[in-house]
């Protein structure tokens, strides 16, 4: 069972969940320029390891942060490559707004509808318990979906859209998880960047 499409501007109203979605967060000028910075850097598409086997993943990747940092997900360990001035940039404006401190960022480059991510929850423990996730959609449209980990057939689907920005806090992780399914339409190349806060020790 799938609830209607989730179109507007705000805070869901999800239970044990803190989604707000920020529309047009970045304005189509400054998000096309960003758009056309990120398709520079050095993309990587890493093997995962899912049920015990390696498989490509359906995206390719890229992982930014402060010195030492790195993250594990999936049997992939991702050591964190120095800022660059666009996605400080992006990550100091992020932090004014919704006033939370992030020291990485995890790039998701999806060239066609043949990439997408499968349902998974950001509850690693290098996040902490209630981890802030600011998350930007850059480009292609794509559908984002949402299901509460106990009712797992409810799905509540968003169109994410150029420049949006999606902040997930509080429980959101612990309780729910989230995908970007493939597609079969025609669609062009999205680039998503997810700032996060790694802890270590």
């Amino acid at each position: 069972m799938q609830r209607k499409l989730w179109e507007d501007e705000g805070t869901l109203d999800l239970h044990d969940a803190s989604i707000t979605i920020h529309r047009e967060y970045f304005p189509a000028s400054k998000a096309d320029t960003y758009l056309q910075e990120l398709r520079k850097i050095r993309w990587k598409q890493k093997k995962i390891v899912v049920f015990g086997k390696k498989h490509l993943e359906p995206r390719e990747t890229a992982w930014y942060g402060d010195g030492g940092i790195s993250y594990t997900y999936s049997g992939v360990t991702h050591t964190a490559r120095p800022w660059i001035p666009v996605l400080a940039e992006m990550r100091e404006d992020i932090m004014n707004t919704i006033h939370a401190s992030f020291n990485s960022v995890l790039l998701n480059r999806y060239r066609d509808g043949q990439d997408g991510v499968a349902w998974h929850a950001d509850d690693e423990l290098e996040l902490g318990d209630h981890p802030i996730i600011g998350s930007v959609s850059l480009g292609q449209t794509r559908c984002f979906q949402i299901r509460r980990k106990q009712t797992p057939k409810e799905v509540v689907s968003l169109n994410l859209h150029h420049g949006d920005l999606v902040v997930m806090s509080g429980n959101t992780q612990k309780f729910w998880e989230h995908q970007v399914p493939k597609t079969k339409q025609k669609v062009a190349e999205r680039i998503n960047l997810t700032f996060r806060k790694i802890h270590h020790g």
